[in-house]
């Protein structure tokens, strides 16, 4: 289950050789046998088989999975086609588009950024079906910090896109003067308004990236 197939799997060597990740993930496993659980077992490292370690540019913190049927495929704040954009992409495309001038896509799969270099990652990355944040305290977090630690001692620069408190206290583990961190309130429509709109993510991120020598990413997915 936790062989992802590309060089995560060197990077992450010594927490997957560790006995208690191994009897963690024989807890999920058996949430997968006896539950209905999101997204499916197949995607559940879908993140960082679409973002290879030694090419992520961009990370985007997200919470947990969204919990609905055929909605959550692995990367933070994205859906599966056809399902209808959540009201949080939604206010993330209109703000790319008030910052970039780039259109709404219809589409709410962002596996477009996840193959530019954008790491879509959730803290947690499971959830029983039709309960939200069921899974939070199944032991998530210690890999997905982990992760987050590992990006951080990177010597290539990387921006870290926190959108709200609980992707805020992420930023603890950012203390590599070569990273770039961007706060904002998140884009829900409880708290978009109070930061999040105007806060030009995409545009300052790009231009991080260029003045340290990196390609940067094209957030349009209709392309």
């Amino acid at each position: 289950m936790y062989m992802i197939g590309n060089d995560w799997d060197t990077a992450l060597t010594v927490l997957e050789n560790s006995e208690n990740f191994k009897k963690f993930l024989a807890l999920v496993k058996q949430e997968y046998d006896t539950k209905t659980i999101y997204p499916l077992r197949e995607n559940v490292f879908n993140a960082f088989k679409l973002t290879p370690f030694n090419e992520v540019k961009v990370v985007i913190v997200g919470q947990d999975p969204y919990h609905g049927e055929g909605e959550a495929h692995g990367l933070s704040f994205s859906v599966q086609d056809p399902t209808p954009l959540p009201p949080s992409l939604k206010n993330i495309y209109k703000e790319l588009y008030e910052d970039l001038g780039i259109e709404p896509a219809k589409s709410g799969d962002l596996t477009k950024w996840a193959k530019e270099g954008v790491l879509l990652l959730n803290s947690t990355l499971t959830v029983i079906k039709d309960t939200p944040n069921s899974h939070s305290k199944l032991g998530w977090q210690p890999f997905t910090d982990y992760v987050i630690k590992l990006l951080n001692s990177k010597d290539t620069s990387i921006v870290f896109i926190l959108w709200g408190n609980f992707a805020r206290s992420k930023k603890a583990f950012i203390t590599n003067p070569k990273h770039l961190v961007i706060e904002s309130a998140h884009p829900s429509p409880f708290s978009a308004r109070y930061g999040f709109f105007g806060s030009k993510p995409f545009s300052k991120t790009n231009d991080f990236l260029i003045k340290n020598g990196l390609k940067p990413i094209d957030w349009d997915i209709k392309k």
